[in-house]
């Protein structure tokens, strides 16, 4: 379960940011939890927005695909910092990543009421109109008197505490559970453009996306770099060629397509028929739907929503249509900018039996259990019903499946492109 705790201080040295760290250090078997600060965010002025800076849109993506919230806060004065309510203006300003949002709401002061003044004001706003949010009721976490809580290394010392914190948490992880029910039945994702019919600031335009030389077009249009020519990256600078080579000895099969739902690239290193995933040159360019049969369409849609809304960071697939001797994973991985904002899927297929065998051997260990020695399938897994493209069984997907454009049609509900089961 994804979960952001945020800091309601700017401060350098916060114990509100402490009692987060002491949760994301403690109890990572109930939730997964990243901290995040609020030190950069600017104070509210509706006269100059902000809305787009790294630091508010850093916050609004990371909030909008996590499972719920936490938000640890101070008490200033019998309320929240000033700092904590300007980003929560902000957040309910032209945006709203926290509407039907799960809250949980801890605090920490140096007083005995461990900030429930300030807490029962955050309940208040976060109940605005434009805010939304849902915050689990009762189970008030205050910790007082901080100075003497923590030890020299961040931990609180009265174990009576941490058993109520553990308790407050595990109370909050269903609260989330339940909401999310709730909200998968009142609140449909976005439906997804397959057809690419949209532009992003990427978009290559009046190349025709169908074209079988979109490449070559598209390289043309945008006096694209190759060869030799130099592209700077994040920590390197490589040649176009330095870069391709560099994508092609990578031991799996690459995809990209965009949040255009655009196909754009596969690391193009065997022949078709040779593949895991079946691609061929004339697909680079296409509209994901041209890639896939219109009964796939459902399915391919299912796992962009899950990427694009942050429900899922990557959905995987075993195929084991190849035999036991190789054991296929389809990963779809999704592809974000620096503030979190969804650029697309990476695709990446792989065979991981020479990696489990190198482990094995390394270790000295075994498989066990219903499982094959040999393959690392288990018996069952390997007896069910598979497609020849894709092989999801029909148990785990029973609608019928999203292909590459020049596999065969295939059965069950996975796609060699973009497509992993609905209960994946």
């Amino acid at each position: 379960m994804k979960i952001v705790g945020i800091v309601g201080s700017n401060a350098e040295v916060s114990y509100n940011r402490k009692l987060l760290q002491f949760i994301q250090a403690n109890f990572a078997d109930l939730l997964d939890l990243e901290i995040l600060e609020i030190k950069d965010v600017p104070l509210f002025n509706q006269s100059e927005d902000a809305t787009n800076t790294p630091a508010i849109q850093i916050l609004n993506n990371k909030i909008k695909r996590a499972d719920g919230v936490i938000i640890a806060t101070p008490e200033h004065n019998h309320t929240i910092p000033a700092a904590l309510k300007s980003v929560l203006e902000w957040l309910s300003f032209k945006i709203h990543p926290l509407e039907n949002k799960p809250v949980m709401i801890v605090g920490a002061s140096y007083y005995d009421q461990g900030s429930s003044r300030a807490q029962l004001h955050l309940r208040q706003i976060l109940d605005a109109p434009g805010v939304n949010a849902i915050v689990m009721p009762g189970n008030e976490f205050l910790l007082g008197k901080v100075k003497e809580a923590f030890d020299e290394n961040g931990a609180i010392k009265d174990n009576r505490t941490v058993e109520f914190l553990q308790s407050t948490l595990q109370k909050f992880v269903r609260f989330v559970e339940v909401a999310a029910q709730l909200e998968d039945t009142e609140k449909p994702l976005p439906k997804e453009d397959l057809f690419a019919t949209g532009k992003i600031a990427s978009t290559i335009e009046d190349v025709d996306m169908y074209a079988e030389d979109w490449v070559e077009q598209a390289a043309e249009k945008t006096n694209a770099a190759k060869g030799s020519d130099y592209v700077v990256l994040d920590r390197g600078v490589l040649t176009v060629d330095q870069l391709d080579a560099f994508l092609k000895s990578m031991p799996m099969e690459l995809t990209y397509a965009d949040s255009n739902n655009q196909f754009l690239y596969y690391n193009n290193v065997k022949e078709p028929d040779d593949m895991f995933a079946k691609r061929v040159p004339g697909q680079a360019g296409n509209p994901l739907a041209k890639c896939h049969p219109e009964k796939a369409y459902k399915n391919v849609e299912w796992v962009i929503q899950q990427l694009r809304s942050g429900k899922q960071d990557v959905v995987r697939v075993h195929v084991p249509k190849h035999g036991p001797e190789k054991y296929i994973v389809h990963n779809y991985q999704a592809i974000r900018d620096a503030y979190g904002t969804y650029m697309g899927i990476n695709e990446y297929i792989l065979d991981f039996k020479p990696i489990i065998d190198w482990y094995l051997q390394q270790t000295g260990q075994q498989l066990v259990g219903d499982v094959d020695a040999t393959s690392s399938a288990s018996k069952k897994e390997s007896a069910s019903a598979v497609d020849a493209t894709s092989s999801a069984s029909k148990k785990e997907a029973p609608e019928a499946a999203p292909k590459a454009a020049a596999a065969p049609v295939a059965k069950p509900a996975v796609d060699a492109t973009s497509s992993a089961s609905k209960k994946d």
